[in-house]
């Protein structure tokens, strides 16, 4: 209905809003923009109030999954929901909210309704139908009050199963001078198509490895290997962000920011990453990035202490597509999550992704599918 947008060979640096570009891997790949669905904030569902969506996933009955950063003591406890989207190639025709389920503590409690213990960021179906989830953590002065960023998995019903172990320069420390930022932590999961290797990303830099994104310069992250099967760290890689969009200001607000907020797997060794800037007074604007982890080439950086100013060779990033505020009549809101939705009557599977509203009456709970094609050469 609104035209396919072709991938055009990456030539510059820079490029016209919306324009979509290619990597080796993604060549000749289109992508047409199906439409997009608004969850009106302020929605309930069974008494509790539908928002906050920070990551999606489809699970094997073609539902999805779509987890709230309601951290406790905002709107209820920390929860996720399932949701049924009903797509085709003429578009988006609604949204349905089928049910919500509380996450639980390693205890079997949940977590508290009325104080902020956990901040849910993404989450992920895995192949045996549990769920991997992650949070960034609470900062606080206190350091009794202080919770530690972690990626668990659970059970459909929510009872914990295990926690993974991760690198220690991930923990909030003083929000200060190292350790992770307060907000800025694991922001971005992302699985393997094997189900072998769960990913996951801070949102901008951790402290000991340089300033967050601004207008002038970018921002380099930690994208962290875990072995499904043993919890592990094998591999630790470098991603850089780059400066935040100015939107045609020539100086934009101290409060603006850029960040990674969303992975999705393409191949076992690549992403389709969503980096998603917003400048106050004009709004939101997002890049879906193809990224990619070299073997022999990227850096494996587990054992480097500041990533800042390293020899390192990072994960590969190209532009495939930037959504201004405006993009063929959708305005743009807060994109933190993405998933493969269903697979098209014509064989071409769609992409997904869902914007977290914040609770707020100035937000929506948004929800926009493209659909893919990619020829049989590039599978």
């Amino acid at each position: 209905m609104r035209g396919w947008l072709k991938l055009l060979t990456l030539v510059q640096t820079m490029v016209t809003a919306g324009t979509l570009c290619a990597s080796a891997a993604a060549a000749e790949v289109t992508l047409r923009l199906i439409g997009a669905h608004a969850v009106p904030s302020g929605t309930l569902h069974d008494g509790v109030e539908f928002g906050g969506i920070s990551g999606i996933d489809r699970l094997a009955d073609g539902r999805f999954v779509a987890i709230s950063d309601d951290r406790g003591g905002e709107r209820g406890a920390p929860r996720f929901y399932r949701m049924a989207l009903d797509v085709d190639a003429r578009g988006v025709h609604g949204v349905r909210i089928l049910g919500h389920t509380f996450m639980q503590r390693p205890e079997g409690q949940g977590f508290a309704a009325d104080q902020r213990t956990v901040d849910p960021e993404d989450i992920r179906v895995g192949p045996n139908g549990h769920l991997y989830w992650s949070s960034e953590g609470i900062w606080s002065l206190i350091p009794s009050r202080r919770q530690q960023p972690f990626v668990r998995e659970m059970r459909p019903d929510g009872s914990h199963v295990r926690e993974f172990s991760l690198p220690p320069a991930y923990r909030l420390v003083d929000n200060a001078t190292t350790g992770g930022r307060d907000n800025k932590l694991l922001e971005a999961l992302a699985l393997s198509p094997d189900g072998a290797t769960l990913y996951v990303a801070n949102e901008d830099a951790l402290i000991q490895d340089g300033p967050v994104a601004t207008q002038d310069r970018g921002s380099r992250l930690r994208v962290t290997a875990l072995d499904t099967a043993s919890g592990s760290v094998t591999g630790q890689y470098a991603y850089d962000l780059p400066p935040i969009p100015a939107m045609g200001l020539s100086r934009i607000p101290a409060s603006s920011d850029n960040g990674l907020t969303a992975l999705l797997g393409w191949s076992d060794n690549s992403f389709i990453a969503v980096e998603r800037a917003y400048v106050p007074g004009a709004g939101n604007t997002i890049r879906l990035v193809h990224t990619s982890i070299r073997p022999g080439l990227t850096t494996d950086v587990q054992t480097v202490e500041r990533l800042a100013d390293a020899a390192v060779v990072p994960m590969t990033r190209e532009l495939l597509l930037e959504l201004p505020p405006v993009f063929q009549g959708v305005y743009m809101d807060n994109i933190e999550g993405i998933s493969w939705g269903p697979t098209l009557d014509n064989g071409h599977r769609t992409l997904v992704l869902v914007a977290d509203n914040n609770f707020s009456q100035r937000q929506r709970n948004l929800f926009i599918v493209f659909e893919v094609h990619v020829p049989p050469a590039t599978h």
